[in-house]
This record gives structure tokens, C-alpha cells and sequence, in this order.
């Protein structure tokens, strides 16, 4: 789901329900050496993803650029939440990852927002990242809930 929002900030989220404890999904979320494994959004990704660390990625939207994000807060098995961008409020990029307990499994939900005096004119070559989303949430959710048994 995107959302245009205001001109100075864009929006992608994708929610799922993943049969598997928020502790199962949290592991493959926090493990950059498996994100190959199950996440066919990822060329490559190196981490490791721990608080106050980088991690390089490279995505299949954009296969020609590494993104470096820094990881802002871990709050195992809740929230997780990495940024990208420029200095002084010019850009930025934050993607959050939440998790929430639901009927014995987890509720996922990962939003991406784009924000910053220089959005509007970035904004223009990011491509729409819907489906990149929803790939990543199905892929997380079959790979948590065949880990859970």
C-alpha cells in the first residue's frame, strides 16, 4: 500500500499475520545472514543488524546501488527500525518493522517513509515499492512459519 500523504513525505506499508511467535519472526528479521534465504527482494545484505550498526543491502528494485542504513532501534521481538538519507533534514528514508502478538502468531507490519525538504524531487526516482513489499512479508511468513515446527 502506498500512500502519497503530504508533498514532503511518501509512505509503503504491507501488513500480514504470520503463524508463528513474534520471537520466530523477530530471528529472521535480525539475522542478515539469512535474509537471502527467504527474502527474494535482496540481491545481497551485509550486516550484522545490531543497534547503532550498518547494514549494506542491495535490492532487486535497485540492483545497481548499495544502500548503507544505519539501525536506529532493536527492541527484540517488537521493533525494529533501520534509516538512510542526508544531513540537515534534506532526506530521509526510514523503514520500521513491527511486531505484535496475535492469537498465538504475530501481526508483521513494515512501513517505509520518505520525508525531508528534498522528497519531492527524490521521490521521482524511487520506484513504487508495492510489490517489493509484499514480496518481503510473503516471504518472511513462509519462512517463519516453517520454522515454527
Amino acid at each position: 500500500q502506498s500512500d502519497a500523504g503530504d508533498l514532503m513525505t511518501k509512505r509503503y506499508s504491507v501488513t500480514r499475520s504470520i503463524q508463528a511467535t513474534p520471537q520466530v519472526v523477530w530471528g529472521l528479521l535480525a539475522d542478515a545472514t539469512t535474509y537471502a534465504d527467504w527474502n527474494p527482494t535482496i540481491v545481497s545484505i551485509r550486516g550484522p543488524i545490531s543497534l547503532d550498526g550498518t547494514v549494506s543491502l542491495v535490492s532487486t528494485v535497485n540492483p545497481k546501488r548499495t544502500f548503507k542504513v544505519n539501525v536506529d532501534v532493536m527492541e527484540p521481538p517488537r521493533r525494529l527500525v533501520w534509516s538512510d538519507g542526508m544531513p540537515l533534514g534534506l532526506f530521509k528514508g526510514e523503514r520500521t518493522f513491527l511486531l505484535e502478538p496475535s492469537g498465538g502468531g504475530t501481526r508483521f507490519t513494515m512501513i517505509e517513509e520518505y520525508t525531508g525538504l528534498m522528497s519531492g524531487m527524490i521521490f521521482k526516482s524511487i520506484p513504487d515499492l508495492t510489490e517489493s513489499f509484499n514480496q518481503f512479508a510473503d516471504g518472511l511468513k513462509s519462512a517463519a512459519e516453517a520454522a515454527r515446527s
